[in-house]
C-alpha cells in the first residue's frame, strides 16, 4: 500500500478498507474511532498551530517512575532540534472519541506525561470540545490550571511567557465585564438609555455568534466580524447589513422584527466589533458564556430587568429536586432570562451525552474480550457502532429525528414571556449556552400558543411574576392569538393532532373575554386576581398526568388563611411532594423584598385523580349524612320560628330567625367542608418533605455565598447532608423519617422534616 504525500492543509487519509494513514508513524493504521479522533487533531496542529511533523512524536512512550508503558498521544516540542537533542516537549495532547465534558480530573494521565516529560502545556481534546491547560510543576500532581490556548509554533519565549502567566481569560467576569464595557461605549457616545443600549448589544451578539457558526461549519472561510471587514465594506451601515443577513437566518424564530436594525453611528460599530473580535464565543464554554451574559445583565438592569432573574442556585437546586431525563420536555410560562430551561438543557444533554458514551464503552470492552475478530474486524465493529452512536448526538439538522439532541434542542424545550426584550434575551441567553431557543415565544404566559398547551409537559419550571394583578379589564386580544408561519404551524399539526387544533380553537373562542375568565381559581371574575395565583393553575394545567412542577411563590400563598382556596385546588389535583423554604434575602440582589418558599408537585395520573375523586365524594357524602339530622333539626326549628314570628306580626323577630339560620347553613356549610376534607387527606395520606433553608447560594447583595440546597464547594460547616441528598433519601424510604411525632431525622439537617398530607404543606 503506497504512502499518501502530505498535502496543504494537511487532511486525514484514509484507504477506504478500514486503515488510516498516520502521517507521523508513516504507517497505515487499523482505523479505531480513537485512532480517527486523533488524526484528525494531527491536521489542527499542523494547519492551525504551524507545526511540522518533524516536531512532533505520536503514542510516544513515557517515562518515568510507575509509568510502566504509558504513552501519550502526542508529544510537540519547539523544534526539531530540540526533540533531536532529547530536550522536554513543550506540549502533550491527550484525545479520547468521547463526548463528555472534560474535566481535569478526567486526564489525569496528560498531566503525568507532562510531568514526566517536563513539558509546560497539556492539551485536552474530544470529539466535543478542546481544552488547553497549564503544569503547575511546582504543585502536587492533578494540579492543572485551565488557560486560554496554547503556543503556535513561531511563538517568541516572551509570547509562551505571557500565555504561562495568563490564566484562561474567558471567565465570568471578565466576559461580563467586556459586555458592560461595549454597553457603556454605546451609551456614551449614542445617548441612548440603558435599556436601547442593552438592545443594541444583544443585536451584535446575534450577530457574532451567526458568524462564528458559519466559520466552524466551514460554510464560511473568512472571519467577516473583524473591524478590517467592516472598514473594506459600501454603505453607511456595513454592521446592520451582516445583521440582516443574521435576523434572516432566525426568521422562523421571530426573535427580531422585520423593521428591527443595528442604529449606531459607524464610529461606535467599529468600536464594538473592535472589543469583541478577539474572542471566540463558540470555543468558550457555553456555562461561562452564560453565567457573564446573565451577570451583565443583573449588573445593567438591576430593579428593572434584574427581577427577571432567578438566581443560579435556586435553578441549580430546582432542576435537580425535578431530576429531568431524557426525552422529556419542559416548559417556563414565564421564562424571564430562560434559566430554568437553560439547566434543563444542559443537564439532560450530559445524560444523553453519557449514556451513549458508556454504550460505547461497553460495546467495545465486549469487542476487545473477544478472541475470535482480527484487528481490523475490531476496528470495523467499533467504527460502525461509533458512528451510528454519534448520530445520535449531534445537533446538525441533517441528522433530524435521528438525533437525541437535536429533539432535546428542538421540541424538548419550551417558554413564554410576556415582555418582548425578556423573550429576545432568552432566547440569546440559550443560544449562548449551546442552543435550544426555539421552543421560547414573546407572549402571555397564560394563554396557548404554538406548542405550548393544556396537558403537554412532563416538567414545569418557573418563577412567575410576583405582586401583580389581573384585573377584569385584561382581556384576551387579537395579538394573543399568536402568529406562526405556515411551515411551523403545518409541523404543530403533524405532532400534536386535534390536541393542537383544539388548543388553539380555545384561545379564539376566548377573544373579548376577561383572561381571568379562562381559569377556576379566581373568586369573583368581578375583581382582580394576583398573578400568581392564576400561574399556579397554569402551570398545573400545562402538565401531563404524572408531570412534574416546581415554582417559586411568596410565602402568602402557603400560610395566608384567605388563600387557603388555593392550596386545596392543588391539593385536589397533585401530590405535594415538597416545600423548601428561602431565607428572606434570596431575591434582594434580583431587586426583589419577598419572602418565597419553593413548592414542588405532581399532578395525579388519571388513575390517581380518579381514585382521589372517588375518596373526596364518599367523604363528603359521609359527612353531610353525619350532619343531615341536625341540620334537618335545625332547619325546622327555625323555618318555625319565622312562621310564628309571621303569624304575630313580628318583623324583627322573623328576620333574626331568617338570619340566624342563613348564618347557621353557612357555618355548617365551611365545618363540614372541613371535616370532609380532614377524613379524606386521611384516606389519601402521604408524607411531604419540608425544609427550611438559612444559606442558599446568595446574599441579600447578590455575592456568592455559603449553599446548603445542593453539593457544592460551599456547604455550610456543620451540614452534613444537603437538602437536595436528604430529599432523595426521603423519595426512597419517606417512612425512615418519621420518627417521631415532630417528623425530625436524625440524620438530616437541622431544618429537614416531613409533614403529612393530612396537615397544610405549611
Amino acid at each position: 500500500m503506497n504512502a499518501p504525500s502530505p498535502s496543504s492543509p494537511l487532511a486525514v487519509e484514509r484507504d477506504g478498507r478500514g486503515k488510516i494513514w498516520s502521517y507521523v508513524r508513516h504507517k497505515w493504521l487499523v482505523e479505531t474511532p480513537e485512532e480517527s479522533v486523533r488524526q484528525r487533531y494531527l491536521c489542527t496542529l499542523v494547519n492551525e498551530y504551524g507545526y511540522s511533523m518533524e516536531q512532533i512524536d505520536e503514542e510516544a512512550e513515557v517515562t518515568g517512575r510507575g509509568s510502566g508503558n504509558a504513552r501519550a498521544d502526542f508529544l510537540v516540542w519547539r523544534s526539531v532540534q530540540e526533540k533531536g537533542a532529547n530536550r522536554s516537549p513543550l506540549l502533550v495532547v491527550e484525545c479520547k472519541a468521547e463526548n463528555v465534558t472534560i474535566r481535569s480530573e478526567d486526564y489525569w494521565q496528560g498531566d503525568n506525561y507532562a510531568r514526566y516529560s517536563g513539558a509546560q502545556f497539556v492539551i485536552t481534546h474530544n470529539e466535543r470540545e478542546t481544552r488547553y491547560w497549564r503544569v503547575a510543576h511546582g504543585m502536587m500532581p492533578k494540579s492543572l490550571e485551565e488557560i486560554e490556548g496554547v503556543p503556535h509554533a513561531d511563538a517568541s519565549d516572551k509570547e509562551i511567557e505571557e500565555l504561562v502567566k495568563r490564566l484562561k481569560v474567558f471567565k465570568e467576569d471578565e466576559f461580563a465585564a467586556l459586555l458592560h464595557k461595549c454597553h457603556n461605549v454605546i451609551r456614551d457616545q449614542e445617548m441612548k438609555d440603558p435599556i436601547a443600549a442593552f438592545d443594541e448589544i444583544a443585536k451584535i451578539l446575534f450577530v457574532k455568534v451567526w458568524v462564528e457558526r458559519d466559520l466552524r461549519a466551514k460554510r464560511c472561510r473568512e472571519n467577516i466580524f473583524t473591524v478590517g471587514v467592516l472598514d473594506s465594506q459600501i454603505g453607511d451601515n456595513p454592521l446592520d447589513a451582516l445583521f440582516q443577513q443574521t435576523k434572516n437566518h432566525f426568521k422562523a424564530d421571530q426573535i427580531f422584527g422585520e423593521d428591527d436594525r443595528i442604529n449606531l453611528k459607524h464610529e461606535t460599530a467599529r468600536e464594538i466589533v473592535g472589543l469583541l473580535e478577539r474572542y471566540n464565543l463558540s470555543d468558550t464554554k457555553e456555562d461561562v458564556k452564560g453565567i457573564a451574559f446573565e451577570r451583565f445583565l443583573g449588573r445593567t438592569f438591576r430593579g428593572e430587568i434584574g427581577q427577571f432573574f432567578t438566581p443560579r442556585t435556586i435553578v441549580e437546586f430546582m432542576v435537580h429536586m425535578i431530576d429531568p431525563d431524557k426525552e422529556e420536555t419542559i416548559c417556563d410560562p414565564a421564562s424571564g432570562s430562560g434559566g430554568f430551561l437553560i439547566r434543563f438543557f444542559e443537564i439532560v444533554r450530559e445524560k444523553i451525552l453519557a449514556e451513549v458514551d458508556e454504550s460505547y464503552r461497553e460495546f467495545r470492552e465486549q469487542v476487545e474480550a473477544d478472541g475470535t475478530y482480527s484487528d481490523d474486524e475490531k476496528a470495523r465493529l467499533l467504527r460502525e457502532r461509533y458512528e451510528k452512536l454519534q448520530k445520535t448526538v449531534t445537533l446538525d439538522l441533517g441528522a433530524g429525528e435521528e438525533s437525541l439532541l437535536w429533539q432535546l434542542a428542538n421540541r424538548c424545550i419550551f417558554g413564554t414571556d410576556a415582555n418582548d426584550r425578556m423573550a429576545r434575551t432568552s432566547k440569546m441567553n440559550m443560544i449562548m449556552h449551546g442552543d435550544g431557543h426555539g421552543g421560547v415565544h414573546h407572549h402571555n404566559g397564560f394563554l396557548n400558543v404554538n406548542g405550548v398547551f393544556e396537558g403537554r409537559f412532563d416538567i414545569v419550571l418557573t418563577n412567575p411574576p410576583f405582586g401583580a394583578s389581573v384585573s377584569p379589564q385584561s382581556l384576551v386580544s387579537e395579538s394573543d392569538l399568536g402568529s406562526v408561519s405556515p411551515e411551523a404551524e403545518q409541523r404543530y399539526r403533524t405532532a400534536y393532532g386535534d390536541l393542537y387544533e383544539e388548543s388553539q380553537a380555545r384561545v379564539k373562542a376566548a377573544l373579548g373575554k376577561p383572561i381571568a375568565s379562562l381559569f377556576d381559581l379566581p373568586k369573583s371574575p368581578k375583581g382582580k386576581v394576583k398573578t400568581e395565583v392564576l400561574f399556579v393553575e397554569r402551570c398545573l394545567a400545562l402538565l401531563k398526568p404524572g408531570g412534574r412542577l416546581g415554582i417559586v411563590l411568596p410565602e402568602g400563598i402557603f400560610n395566608n388563611p384567605t388563600l387557603a382556596y388555593v392550596r386545596e385546588f392543588c391539593e385536589d389535583r397533585a401530590y405535594v411532594r415538597a416545600v423548601v423554604s428561602l431565607p428572606q434575602e434570596t431575591f434582594k440582589g434580583s431587586g426583589a423584598d419577598v419572602k418565597a418558599s419553593l413548592l414542588f408537585l405532581q399532578k395525579f395520573t388519571e388513575e390517581e385523580a380518579s381514585r382521589y375523586q372517588t375518596l373526596k365524594q364518599q367523604s363528603e357524602a359521609e359527612v353531610r349524612a353525619e350532619y343531615e339530622p341536625e341540620v334537618e333539626a335545625q332547619q325546622e326549628r327555625l323555618k318555625g320560628e319565622m312562621e310564628d314570628a309571621k303569624e304575630a306580626k313580628d318583623t324583627a323577630r322573623r328576620n333574626a330567625a331568617k338570619k340566624e339560620l342563613k348564618t347557621y347553613l353557612s357555618d355548617v356549610e365551611a365545618q363540614m367542608k372541613i371535616e370532609a376534607r380532614a377524613r379524606l387527606k386521611g384516606r389519601f395520606s402521604y408524607p411531604i418533605f419540608l425544609y427550611e433553608a438559612d444559606r442558599v447560594g446568595i446574599t441579600a447583595t447578590g455575592a456568592p455565598d455559603q449553599n446548603e440546597l445542593y453539593p457544592n464547594e460551599n456547604i455550610p460547616k456543620g451540614v452534613e447532608k444537603t437538602c437536595l441528598e436528604i430529599y432523595r433519601e426521603f423519595r426512597e424510604n419517606p417512612e425512615a423519617f418519621l420518627l417521631d411525632k415532630g417528623g425530625r431525622h436524625s440524620t438530616s439537617a437541622k431544618s429537614a422534616s416531613v409533614g403529612e398530607s393530612e396537615e397544610k404543606a405549611s
